[in-house]
């Protein structure tokens, strides 16, 4: 049965899509069976791992709005080893259209359950946003990854997702649980980032990721080759960081 997980965190540009992809790889190459669920219409993980967005016949649009099953829509990431529920524009109209539908926040749970045995990690890909979509993840998930910056406005954004996570929590999902921060885009050489990994350790405790994901060109550039960072360039920091992070989370899971 798969463990299911959102890459989450309601400020953009924090690396969610870049984590979600490359923990994929990173646990596709640690031999587990892996999903990678695309639920932000820009489709940037959908791309990342390899698929053209602008040439899918069906996308998780069909599957939230039940016109289609999960097996049928997902495609293969060649470059990444992991199986792809992709997303395009198209995607941003779900928004709207789920408002009217039962059980509309749980539709991608739903989605899930046919495909829970294939899979030892499902993991999604959420908006930078408190919307339907991000919602449906939070449903459906058994915890929550927020990959985030040591940077002082990361804190301010932290709390809110934290609040969020709760009620969700306490109204839609009793499984739903922080599983851990990770920290990402990180600089030792400035004194900010480190005093804020100080905080995050001090506040948190054991739910920081002992993993760090250092600021890495190489992990920038694999997207634009259709690639995770990991196998885009293996030897990288990034790369070598991301894949720690998957062994990291193989281990936790098996104390959840």
């Amino acid at each position: 049965m798969a463990k299911i997980f959102c890459v989450a965190n309601q400020k953009g540009g924090v690396g969610k899509t870049t984590t979600a992809v490359n923990l994929a790889a990173g646990l596709a190459q640690l031999n587990q069976r892996v999903l990678l669920a695309d639920l932000d219409p820009q489709g940037n993980a959908t791309m990342g791992a390899g698929i053209n967005k602008s040439e899918l016949d069906a996308t998780i649009y069909e599957v939230l709005l039940g016109m289609s099953d999960i097996a049928s829509v997902r495609r293969r990431s060649e470059s990444g080893g992991f199986d792809v529920l992709p997303a395009n524009r198209e995607l941003a109209g779900a928004e709207v259209e789920m408002v009217s539908l039962e059980q509309r926040e749980a539709r991608l749970k739903i989605a899930f359950a046919s495909v829970a045995d294939d899979y030892d990690f499902i993991l999604i890909d959420c908006p930078p946003a408190l919307s339907m979509l991000t919602l449906n993840g939070l449903c459906s998930a058994h915890g929550v990854i927020i990959p985030m910056q040591c940077e002082y406005y990361a804190l301010e954004g932290l709390s809110d997702l934290v609040n969020t996570i709760k009620k969700v929590h306490a109204k839609l999902n009793p499984e739903l649980k922080v599983i851990g921060l990770l920290r990402v885009m990180f600089d030792p050489r400035m004194t900010l980032s480190q005093q804020v990994s100080e905080q995050l350790e001090q506040h948190f405790g054991d739910k920081v990721f002992k993993t760090v994901i250092p600021r890495n060109v190489r992990l920038a550039e694999a997207p634009s080759y259709g690639m995770p960072g990991v196998t885009f360039d293996p030897s990288s920091k990034g790369a070598q960081a991301y894949i720690a992070f998957g062994a990291e989370m193989v281990e936790r899971i098996k104390t959840l």
